[in-house]
This record gives structure tokens, sequence and C-alpha cells, in this order.
């Protein structure tokens, strides 16, 4: 089995965030109220669950940056608000592994 190394920095790499299910990122109540005023714009319901909105098979949260010099560079423009699965996911971790094995492609299509 293929495995993709780690990055160095999460903002290299940014798989965790795309996705083309528009249930992707679930978002509790203790993170709609984090997010504020800007929960409306950044989330939205699907039946009584509130979701991260998803754009273009990735977070609409997340800001991809193409630099000539640094390559393509992956923010999240809520990051202080970002919501609890956001914040537990860690680098390096099996579930980051997973995520990296499963869209490494995605991503890779993005810098080229």
């Amino acid at each position: 089995m293929k495995t993709t190394p780690i990055p160095a920095d999460c903002q290299c790499c940014g798989a965790c965030c795309f996705s083309l299910s528009p249930t992707y990122v679930r978002i509790t109540g203790e993170d709609w109220a984090r997010l504020g005023e800007m929960a409306e714009t950044v989330a939205h319901f699907v039946g009584n669950r509130a979701y991260m909105r998803m754009t273009a098979g990735h977070c609409a949260s997340l800001e991809i940056h193409q630099d000539a010099d640094a390559g393509v560079r992956y923010a999240c423009s809520i990051y202080d608000r970002r919501p609890q699965v956001c914040r537990d996911l860690a680098r390096g971790s099996p579930q980051c592994e997973a995520e990296l094995a499963r869209k490494t492609d995605r991503v890779i299509a993005l810098k080229t």
C-alpha cells in the first residue's frame, strides 16, 4: 500500500478540507455560537443538522493561494472560529493519514 508522506505544515496540504459531500463537516451548537455572525454565511442546514458549506469540492472557508515561489498554500479563512472537528484533527494522526491516502490526488490536481 502506497503511503503519502505527512507534510511538515498543514498549509502545504489541505487534504482534510476536501470533500464532495455537503454533509462533510458537521457543526455543533457550540461551533455555531463560535462562528457568530458569520455562521449563516459559512454553514448551512440539512434537515435539523448544520454543516460547513462546500464549494468546488472543498470547504467554502478554505482559501487556496497560488504563489510562484512557495507553490500552493491552503489557509482557513475562519481558523480562529473553525469547528471542533477541525480543531481535533492533528497533523500526522491516523485520521490525517487517512485523509491524505484518500484525497491526495484531488489536492495535487489543484497544484498543476
